[in-house]
């Protein structure tokens, strides 16, 4: 919505929410600066053409009634309650009544309220952080039981929940995915030496384990593609234009990084990794046995993808089988090595 026409529905509504009789249509003329300057643009076009000053009076009296049932419909359309009382002074009146437009008591349960402080907590790093506190500051004053645990205040020292936010790209991403705007960006693979230029029409953001991945339509290879924020390399851009693909209603994010991850696993590959890396790894091994010099010989579970995961281990992670996967991770730690 434009500005222009946002500021002059929140200043028709105010007038119709502020008074404590009807307002006829002549009344919120002269009281709405906009309405004012929209008839006199229309009555000095037409007095151009015509020179004719009647001909500018119902002009600037067309453009005006226009405009304001336009107006009316679509606050209406958004929810505000607009009485009609016709016959007032001679002429129709219009009114929104407080107690007609007001809305019900926030209520929260235990869980409810532990979701809306978690995800304030999303913002502790970014820019909107002061408003998201806010927020949280105004409904707890309202009796909200916002803590910081679903049951109640934790102990010093208690484990808290945090989702992370530290990507610089999180906020310009959060925000194309509110207003559906396509972005440009550079993007580092994991086999890759230097970034590609990205342009993609973002969909969803999502966080797991503890990475930050936006889900989006890239316009180059026409398909849809899952990005890692902490590899987009320097700012992301927006672009004007409409989005050219359709936004699915459910975006698997969690399934897509899995699957690349190699979370689905098709079989089973033995790898050593060195003492103290390597945790996520560990957390999913078969098997754990050590063998000498620091290292963990370890049986995984192997599927599409678990090759970019390792490769970003460089020299902690050796592979021993299957013979297809070491050689994948060769080729991507060769293809960063430049050769």
């Amino acid at each position: 919505m434009a500005i222009a026409k946002a500021e002059r529905l929140m200043n028709l509504a105010l007038c119709l929410l502020g008074t404590r009789r009807p307002l006829t249509k002549r009344e919120l003329r002269s009281s709405i600066e906009a309405y004012l300057e929209a008839g006199s643009a229309g009555a000095s076009a037409t007095a151009g053409a015509s020179g004719s000053g009647a001909a500018a009076a119902a002009a600037r009296d067309e453009a005006f009634n226009r405009m304001f049932e336009r107006d009316k419909e679509d606050l209406r359309e958004l929810g505000l309650v607009i009485e009609t009382v016709e016959g007032f002074d001679g002429e129709t009146g219009y009114l929104a009544r407080r107690d007609s437009n007001r809305l019900p008591p926030i209520t929260f349960d235990a869980e409810e309220a532990a979701a809306l402080s978690l995800a304030a907590k999303v913002w502790q790093q970014a820019r909107l952080a002061g408003a998201a506190s806010g927020a949280l500051q105004k409904l707890r004053a309202a009796g909200m039981p916002l803590t910081e645990e679903p049951y109640g205040a934790q102990p010093p020292g208690a484990l808290e929940p945090r989702i992370p936010a530290h990507e610089a790209a999180f906020e310009p991403l959060m925000l194309a995915c509110r207003d559906r705007r396509p972005v440009v960006f550079d993007y580092r693979k994991s086999s890759a030496a230097q970034p590609e230029r990205r342009q993609v029409e973002p969909w969803i953001l999502e966080c797991w384990r503890g990475h930050w991945y936006l889900a989006g339509w890239d316009r180059d290879r026409r398909a849809e593609r899952v990005f890692r924020l902490s590899r987009i390399v320097g700012k992301v851009r927006s672009r004007a234009g409409a989005f050219t693909a359709e936004v699915p209603d459910h975006v698997t994010v969690r399934e897509t990084v899995e699957r690349w991850a190699g979370e689905t696993a098709t079989g089973t590959a033995r790898i050593r990794l060195r003492a103290g890396h390597g945790y996520p790894l560990r957390a999913r091994a078969l098997t754990t046995r050590p063998v000498d010099d620091g290292w963990d010989e370890l049986e995984i579970p192997y599927g599409h993808g678990l090759d970019a995961g390792l490769a970003e281990l460089g020299h902690d992670v050796l592979v021993l089988e299957p013979a297809e996967l070491r050689a994948d991770v060769i080729d991507r730690l060769r293809a960063v090595a430049g050769g």
